[in-house]
């Protein structure tokens, strides 16, 4: 232990050893990677865990192999009980060669690979008009710039950053780039309506939380599914899936029509 009372991942893995025998030093990893820990670095880059981090991971493990809980969910329960900060979760080993950057300094786009090369202009201040772009662009893996996004998300540089910090919009790196996907313009178009209305940014960051625990239900619902349609093949899974999610979102979008009948009192 470090005179700071944190741990190295070493030694975390020999203390989870004892209630969990076969918990492999990768598990660890993995966790850190799905957001449910979040260890710091010391300035050589060690992992260095805190009390709570081991708390933290004992729950996680004890609700992901007792309960069997989604560990989307997982992560949701930590947050609530007050074991883990609520902060975006960087990209998954999916999109490793798409690995997110967490904060962006806009107007100026991001500096490129090499030091010698000039750096781009600042981008000019977002058009009242943004740019025509049609449905099939706004695709994940359809990219825009800085200077693109800018344009077309009809929002401010501050406030772009805003949604960044919160985890609704998460840029990533491409080529050594940093770009936005077409689902980042869906969810800042939006999102504009509201911030021009005045809204507080910050309350917009628990419409991620909700998403997150519609997903987690989402797991639940089709593992049953997924598992009759294991013998078959991936494209009928997923269609099986889409199809229990567009079900789960007709439910939700009733069960909010009645809510908001009842806000308005009618």
């Amino acid at each position: 232990m470090t005179s700071q009372g944190t741990m190295r991942i070493g030694e975390v893995h020999a203390l989870l050893r004892r209630d969990h025998p076969d918990i492999e030093l990768s598990k660890i990893r993995y966790y850190e990677d799905k957001g449910l820990v979040q260890p710091s670095r010391s300035r050589k880059g060690y992992r260095l865990y805190s009390e709570r981090d081991v708390a933290c991971l004992r729950e996680a493990i004890r609700l992901a192999n007792e309960e069997f809980v989604p560990l989307r969910v997982v992560r949701v329960r930590l947050i609530e009980q007050g074991l883990l900060i609520d902060e975006p979760v960087a990209a998954s080993n999916r999109h490793a060669a798409r690995s997110a950057s967490n904060v962006i300094s806009m107007p100026v786009p991001p500096v490129i690979a090499s030091s010698n090369e000039p750096r781009p202009a600042p981008v000019t201040p977002v058009s009242s008009t943004p740019d025509p772009i049609e449905n099939d662009d706004l695709s994940y893996d359809n990219f825009f710039t800085t200077s693109e996004f800018l344009r077309v998300s009809q929002l401010e540089a501050a406030e772009v950053n805003q949604l960044i910090a919160l985890g609704l919009i998460v840029p990533v790196s491409v080529a050594n780039e940093t770009a936005f996907t077409g689902f980042d313009v869906r969810i800042a178009r939006a999102a504009a309506p509201l911030v021009e209305r005045g809204a507080d940014i910050r309350l917009l960051g628990s419409l991620r939380r909700v998403v997150e625990r519609e997903i987690g239900i989402l797991e639940d619902l089709t593992q049953p599914v997924r598992t009759h349609a294991a013998s078959g093949t991936d494209e009928v899974a997923r269609h099986l899936v889409a199809d229990v999610a567009n079900e789960l979102t007709a439910l939700r979008s009733a069960l909010f029509a009645r809510a908001l009948r009842d806000y308005l009192g009618h």
